[in-house]
């Protein structure tokens, strides 16, 4: 019988390129920056990309084992998923990073949902967010040669001057797959053999590059905006993550609308947040707008005449669904903001209150506080930065001056925070006597994990700084004998750690700034 002019199902139109062809010319447009990511930061990070390529394979093998499908992890989309959430991550972040990221984009955000082509978000960077919410300090965490040290987003959001040059090549501090220039050659070379949009890529880039130009604050200074888009994963988002077919737009004009919402939430997020990678959430927030534009721009078919059809419908509506979450999220705001508009005045007075009281504990003797003058002088110099080169991630918040009830000074506070807490920042108060004794230490900010970190803030961890005339304090874990040496909270050695630090350097900055002065 002849069968040629049977009807099948869609889809009609064929390509010669298949899945696997698709997915392996990505993974080769990745290969240069995680070669020179492992050649830059050496065989951790080699060993990090295995794990987590490696993993996502497994996880796809044995979910489609254990479920009796078909199995499609030689598709090689699992190991895209596996190799850009590797090039994602800290070239120092523990293995079980990776792991876990691994099994949460393939299970979790692809395999629970249907598979291949049936994910509402890119899987690799749904993980990466899972990670930087369940790991945060794990994942903004950044050493050379064992030392803690800023990334060139953090200073450059900081406003400080960061190598330009450096964060092109990839050969500056930061995640394995950084280099801004491989990454471009990669991106570049799947445009040029229309594997992904273009439409995406570059409005992505356009808008971002805008509105930072706009309301970065410098201009559209060259430096300025080359150093925004070689860092803080644009290049990657632009061209790998905000690329994925499953979660990006069929239509050009909607992928162009698509691309200019990632890229401006993605600079708005860089000129008012406060963290360096948050361009994995402005990726994020487009996936779920998708199949939104989908509805309603829809590409014209062919021989389409308009009013052809006298049944055709001209009303425009928004789905039920969207509007509640639209009114409810406009409710929700309006009361969120009056709540902070009537306790805002309260919540600085109880700040005020609770650093005063601080201040009392550490330095009884006191019956004024006043700012130090050289104190802050010194600290206006640090920029926001980070304090010395020995004690982490530490920040001088203030130095005050306490004076008793002649005028005398009688003692110095200094507010000393530590972003190495296990569970966020550290913020305490040091006390010194004007003879460099420390009175003692008092917390104004401690969420540490509760029976283990949250116990440095009871008396006995924190006595053990008081009436101590030295220079600098020795954690150890066998019990304090020697003068100076103060003893881990057993199970808590990364909070404790964090507390001698911050305190170490409220001593350095007295003897440095503060000592006999005002």
């Amino acid at each position: 019988m002849n069968t040629a002019l049977n009807i099948s199902p869609a889809p009609h139109t064929r390509d010669k390129w298949t899945t696997r062809f698709i997915m392996g010319v990505v993974a080769l447009a990745l290969l240069p920056t995680a070669v020179i990511g492992v050649i830059v930061n050496g065989l951790h990070a080699l060993y990090i990309i295995l794990a987590s390529v490696l993993t996502a394979v497994a996880t796809e093998f044995l979910f489609d084992k254990v479920c009796h499908k078909p199995n499609t992890f030689l598709d090689g989309s699992a190991v895209v998923t596996g190799l850009m959430l590797a090039l994602t991550l800290s070239p120092s972040a523990p293995l079980y990073i990776p792991i876990l990221g691994s099994v949460f984009a393939i299970l979790v955000v692809k395999c629970f949902f249907g598979g291949l082509g049936k994910n509402f978000v890119n899987p690799a960077l749904a993980a990466r967010c899972f990670l930087l919410i369940s790991f945060g300090r794990t994942m903004t965490l950044f050493q050379v040669d064992g030392v803690t040290t800023a990334t060139p987003m953090s200073d450059l959001m900081a406003g400080r001057a960061v190598n330009v040059t450096e964060m092109f090549l990839g050969t500056a501090n930061g995640v394995i797959g950084g280099s801004a220039l491989a990454l471009l050659v990669g991106g570049l070379v799947l445009w040029a053999m229309d594997i992904i949009h273009g439409e995406i890529c570059f409005s992505v880039i356009g808008g971002f590059t805008l509105l930072i130009g706009l309301f970065g604050g410098q201009g559209f200074d060259p430096r300025f905006l080359a150093a925004n888009l070689c860092g803080g994963g644009v290049i990657m988002g632009a061209f790998f993550m905000a690329t994925d077919y499953v979660t990006s737009p069929v239509s050009r004009l909607g992928q162009l609308i698509y691309g200019l919402l990632i890229g401006v939430l993605g600079a708005l997020f860089r000129i008012c947040g406060t963290a360096a990678d948050s361009f994995s959430y402005s990726i994020i927030i487009g996936n779920l707008f998708v199949p939104l534009i989908d509805t309603y721009i829809i590409p014209k078919p062919f021989a389409y005449r308009k009013g052809a059809d006298a049944r055709e419908k001209k009303s425009f509506r928004i789905p039920k669904p969207v509007i509640a979450i639209v009114l409810i999220t406009l409710i929700a705001g309006a009361a969120l903001s009056g709540v902070f508009a009537l306790t805002k005045d309260t919540i600085e007075e109880q700040k005020l209150a609770a650093n005063t009281k601080s201040y009392q504990e550490v330095c009884p003797e006191a019956v004024s506080f006043e700012a130090s003058s050289s104190g802050k002088e010194a600290i206006d110099a640090l920029d926001g930065g980070v304090y010395g080169s020995g004690f982490g991630r530490v920040y001088i918040n203030s130095a005050v001056v306490g004076k008793d009830a002649s005028g005398n000074i009688v003692g110095y506070v200094i507010s000393v925070t530590s972003a190495d807490g296990n569970d966020g920042n550290i913020t305490l108060s040091v006390g010194i006597s004007a003879d460099g004794t420390v009175n003692g230490i008092a917390f104004t900010e401690l969420n540490e994990t509760p029976g283990m970190g949250m116990r440095c803030g009871e008396p006995e961890f924190m006595s053990q700084f008081a009436g101590k005339n030295i220079s600098s304090f020795t954690l150890v874990k066998s019990g304090a004998s020697a003068d100076g040496e103060v003893d881990a909270i057993s199970g808590a050695t990364v909070t404790s750690t964090a507390v001698v630090n911050a305190v170490n350097a409220g001593v350095d900055f007295y003897l440095k700034t503060l000592k006999g002065g005002n």
